[in-house]
């Protein structure tokens, strides 16, 4: 073959695609403007990213391992921590009364609340996706409470509301329940916190609302035509596509039903009470740790706390693999 024929070849177009395509390694090298240009972008973008890193290792991370060494010391901030081993974690599960307490109120709150919330946020988004008419007010209403529920001023409220003489007192009174109020009431204390723990549902339920309105109309009207009623259409339509969204929700409820602190702290005026009820774990940590300046101790709590909290997501995500269905799952 001549060397014109052979140039026209290695120079053709097509060939060099087809040179491309046996694999044979492209041209890597940089000139010195693009690696100058890649570097100024590099150190751009960690310039840009930089107030993330400096408030991720300053107040989260340093402080966290700061903490872990706290829970295995004595510490009262004026003196310097002291190493105690796991004296504090052997002291709260073993001599400290008031620490199981205040685990089993925070559980009863977490486990009978949580689902009693999101029960409530499902049937209100249900009943907005199947309303137009108003549809924007209603999901603004509900989702209200969920902005301000976590507030100073709504525990304060919510306190004035469940008082001996006050509002909901003197209605039951009316219908002749009489409790003499929920707030001095030990047995009703508890419920009172998860009415207002049920009651901010508004975000739940806008998320809910969210996850119906991807659900394709032709599931219900296929099921309607086999023959399926409301109920049934409901657990085998509804439930298993909203699953994601349900184990979202929970998973979040979960978490933010252990970090209760604000209306638990401002109905009770700090003291946990009445009979240790609203002493939740948050609550009591903060006892140990401002009040009594029992720092190393309300660290270990913490600790406690963040382990618990952590077993619960390992055992909704190991589990979620048997209830919750994605798109495009064979299950």
């Amino acid at each position: 073959m001549s060397t014109t024929a052979t140039r026209v070849i290695v120079t053709d177009r097509p060939a060099k695609r087809a040179l491309r395509r046996t694999g044979r390694p492209e041209n890597t090298f940089q000139r010195p403007g693009q690696r100058s240009r890649s570097r100024r972008e590099t150190v751009a973008g960690y310039a840009f990213l930089s107030p993330w890193l400096i408030g991720f290792f300053g107040l989260t991370a340093i402080p966290m391992v700061y903490s872990l060494y706290l829970s295995f010391t004595r510490y009262n901030i004026f003196q310097p921590p002291k190493w105690i081993g796991l004296d504090n974690y052997i002291r709260m599960f073993t001599d400290d009364p008031v620490f199981i307490q205040s685990a089993q109120i925070t559980l009863v709150y977490v486990f009978i609340g949580t689902p009693i919330t999101m029960a409530a946020a499902l049937a209100v988004a249900m009943l907005l996706n199947f309303r137009d008419q108003g549809a924007g007010f209603f999901r603004s209403a509900f989702y209200a409470p969920s902005l301000i529920g976590g507030s100073v001023s709504v525990a304060i409220v919510w306190r004035a509301m469940f008082s001996t003489d006050g509002p909901v007192d003197n209605s039951l009174s009316f219908f002749g329940i009489d409790i003499g109020g929920w707030i001095g009431n030990p047995a009703m204390i508890l419920p009172m916190m998860i009415l207002l723990h049920v009651w901010q549902f508004g975000s739940t339920m806008v998320i809910f609302l969210a996850g119906l309105k991807q659900i394709p109309k032709e599931l219900y009207e296929a099921a309607e035509m086999d023959g399926a009623g409301a109920w049934r259409r409901f657990t085998a339509v509804t439930i298993p596509m909203l699953s994601p969204v349900i184990f979202f929700n929970l998973l979040l409820g979960l978490i933010g039903a252990f970090q209760v602190f604000t209306s638990a702290y401002i109905i009770s005026n700090g003291t946990g009470g009445p009979a240790g009820m609203t002493n939740f774990i948050t609550v009591y940590l903060y006892k140990r740790g401002f009040s009594d300046g029992q720092m190393g101790y309300a660290a270990a709590i913490a600790w406690v706390l963040l382990i618990v909290v952590a077993i619960i997501a390992f055992i909704l995500f190991r589990t979620q693999k048997s209830w919750v269905h994605y798109a495009g799952d064979d299950r």
